[in-house]
């Protein structure tokens, strides 16, 4: 059989999941423009909405390559070489980001018209601290990077997923499917029970438990992105046995319907919620409904697709987690190399996507042939 990181389809997802990346961040400037430029706002929302899927499918990625862990593969082992893996990139671009950022938007070019941009949050006193606080989290400067913590997360957690995957029936599988299914729900009922009169606990508005003493709720153990991963281990072990017309009777619908949610919806909350930045990001959770349609109907498409296994493809793939982890400042050069009167706002987005994606796999390239430098991409 043929190994999972050389099988076409899955070099193909991995390369659609990076480009729906750039894309998406290709379009946050536009999206931030809200009433201000209602076109580009507009422009931004809809393209922004129909990538949603990106991270998700990341996630299933790493599930299809991971899951089940190979026999013998030890706690401390496992541990040392995932998380050790990412460690150093994770470090690296804390640092690099907000240095190459610091010194685009001071030296280079301090008249950004980039709405996402305040000149003012760009010193060397708040370099300094940005250089140091990633040991708490990541910063505007280093955005992508919420992923790799995200991504530890589920590394530590994958070895005793693993231990119960083995030996769980399709039965089990399914129900447990069925409740993260349910939890996926969640940030809706959420967004719905103060209009059915929830009040919340002591001013805390969370629910089945939640409130300011308790951050697990009902769902927290079976909810979020090892949903993602337990999906992709069951469609690989139980592959779908539709037709091609099957397939896409469900799969285009469901797609469909997943994306007029993200993307009305998007425009509807702000329109309703003005300023309520918190509900807007409710519609485009990784880990909502919505964008699980999406997410479903594309893995299934692509898991269908007789890819043959392309060395060019395989190759780009590879270099997946490089662009993923540098392309974040391009996406700035960009918006200001396109942001140019008279051209339409997707043809801006398009040309900064694509640039920036062909960028970024060149310098990812380059950074793999180095011993050293490899250690920041791969």
């Amino acid at each position: 059989m043929e190994a999972k990181n050389n099988i076409g389809w899955v070099d193909l997802l991995r390369v659609l999941a990076c480009f729906f990346v750039v894309f998406s961040h290709c379009c946050d400037a536009f999206v931030a423009q809200f009433d201000v430029n209602r076109p580009a706002f507009l422009t931004g929302v809809f393209a922004g909405s129909f990538m949603r899927p990106s991270v998700p499918l990341f996630v299933m990625m790493t599930g299809v390559l991971l899951l089940p862990l190979k026999p013998g593969t030890t706690l401390t082992g496992f541990y040392r070489k995932r998380i050790g893996r990412i460690s150093f990139p994770l470090v690296g671009w804390s640092l690099l980001l907000p240095v190459l950022t610091y010194l685009y938007f001071t030296c280079l070019n301090p008249e950004t018209q980039n709405p996402l941009i305040t000149i003012g949050d760009y010193t060397a006193s708040t370099l300094w601290v940005r250089l140091y606080t990633f040991i708490f989290n990541f910063n505007f400067d280093t955005v992508p990077l919420w992923y790799l913590y995200m991504l530890i997360g589920l590394y530590l957690f994958m070895p005793l997923l693993n231990s119960w995957l083995v030996q769980a029936t399709r039965k089990e599988l399914k129900t447990v499917l069925v409740i993260w299914g349910v939890s996926l729900l969640l940030p809706y009922i959420k967004m719905f029970a103060p209009v059915l009169g929830y009040r919340g606990n002591f001013g805390h508005m969370g629910i089945w438990g939640e409130c300011d003493w308790n951050a697990y709720g009902t769902c927290y153990y079976l909810s979020g992105f090892m949903g993602y991963l337990l999906l992709a281990y069951y469609l690989m072990k139980y592959p779908l046995d539709w037709s091609w017309r099957k397939t896409l009777l469900i799969t285009l619908p469901m797609f469909a319907v997943g994306y007029l949610i993200t993307s009305v919806g998007y425009v509807i909350t702000q329109e309703y919620f003005p300023g309520n930045y918190a509900y807007l990001e409710i519609i485009w959770y990784f880990t909502g409904i919505n964008v699980f349609m999406m997410t479903f109907a594309l893995f299934v498409i692509v898991q269908k697709i007789r890819v043959p296994s392309l060395p060019w493809l395989s190759r780009l793939a590879s270099l997946c987690f490089g662009i993923y982890l540098c392309h974040y400042i391009f996406i700035f050069v960009d918006y200001d190399l396109f942001n140019l009167a008279g051209w339409p706002y997707i043809v801006r987005i398009l040309c900064m996507a694509c640039t920036t994606f062909a960028v970024s796999s060149l310098l990812a390239w380059v950074l793999s042939k180095g011993k050293f430098t490899g250690r920041f991409v791969k």
